[in-house]
């Protein structure tokens, strides 16, 4: 089984790679449901890390209905992608009504070859689940970044199970949201094949200064956490 962490920093993909995980999907602000991770943090991984890595290109937070000046800037930061040697990318389009933009996701996916592309969760947001699972597999989407639909995989979990029956291997479902090392072996058990986890720890902080910039707490991917995951799906 593959764990994918979602990694919010450059701290976190290096502790993804010394526990062992096997693919990191690089982001930053985890807390808005993740957002494209800047230029320097992208190189940095690549030049000083060997673990694979995925890069969440999402412009901004709220919808996957983008504007033309949003697009562009996803395909730009595709080709930014693909010259720092990137191994993947995790992006999606939808339109207002959230159904799959199918025209708009193949150009992403045209652009990013020969580079892996995941479908991220927009997915968990289309009102057919059984057709944009088609639509995807025909622009073909290599996985699928999915809760089932519900706030926590685990919830989710029949519902996953439904798309991994209708999958039949034509594209991989990706199980994340609140995966951990305490469920992540029932996955293992329902026959998913990856995992995608944040493993976060609260990272301490005394400042009280940071009153004036909100008070999201930071996080990193935690060693600890990744090596009892790894364990729970290798058992």
């Amino acid at each position: 089984m593959t764990l994918e962490i979602c990694a919010n920093s450059y701290q976190s993909a290096k502790n993804a790679q010394d526990a062992g995980a096997h693919r990191v999907e690089l982001c930053s602000e985890l807390s808005i449901g993740g957002i494209t991770p800047s230029y320097g943090l992208i190189k940095k991984v690549i030049n000083e890390l060997d673990i694979k890595t995925f890069v969440l290109l999402r412009p901004r937070s709220g919808n996957f209905n983008y504007n033309t000046s949003e697009f562009e800037i996803i395909k730009k930061d595709i080709e930014i992608c693909k010259e720092l040697g990137c191994h993947g990318i995790v992006s999606g389009v939808l339109k207002e009504d959230n159904t799959i933009d199918t025209e708009r996701t193949l150009e992403l996916i045209e652009l990013s070859k020969p580079m892996a592309f995941t479908f991220h969760r927009a997915f968990d947001l289309v009102p057919d689940t059984e057709k944009a699972l088609e639509q995807l597999i025909d622009l073909g989407v290599e996985r699928v970044l999915t809760s089932g639909q519900q706030p926590r995989a685990i919830q989710g979990l029949n519902a996953l199970k439904v798309l991994q029956d209708q999958a039949q291997n034509r594209i991989t479902i990706l199980v994340g949201s609140g995966v951990s090392s305490a469920n992540a072996k029932t996955f293992k058990t329902a026959g998913f094949e990856e995992i995608h986890a944040s493993a976060s720890q609260v990272i301490p902080n005394n400042n009280d200064n940071s009153s004036y910039f909100g008070n999201t707490p930071q996080t990193v991917s935690s060693v600890k956490e990744i090596k009892a995951l790894l364990k729970a799906i290798d058992d």
